[in-house]
């Protein structure tokens, strides 16, 4: 099965720049490993040690949260774009307030 993957900012210097990449497999560990074979380094950022995605690596079959269907045994179909997202955190306490202005007179 062939894929689109987007690829975040931070792991474009694996795909040399290139913000979508194809790749093959029918589940999200297949498509994982053909990123391997095309793009070294990629499996390492994308798992951890045991083997599941690392816990800020977000990954999306056409808007679906693999976490929420079948993990890394989701399947993926002919034509299915797959998205890999790093999670983003919260503020912090010391963040601005940004204030919305009020028109003059108010």
């Amino acid at each position: 099965m062939s894929v689109r993957v987007k690829i975040p900012t931070q792991l474009r210097t694996l795909t040399g720049g290139a913000q979508e990449v194809p790749a093959s497999g029918s589940t999200v560990a297949e498509v994982v490993a053909d990123l391997e074979a095309h793009h070294p380094g990629m499996r390492e950022r994308l798992m951890d040690g045991s083997g599941s995605l690392r816990r800020f690596v977000n990954v999306y079959i056409d808007d679906e949260d693999v976490r929420f269907l079948q993990g890394l045994d989701t399947e993926v179909d002919e034509g299915a774009r797959m998205s890999i997202i790093p999670a983003v955190a919260g503020g912090s306490p010391g963040a601005v307030e940004v204030r919305r202005a009020e028109p003059p007179g108010l």
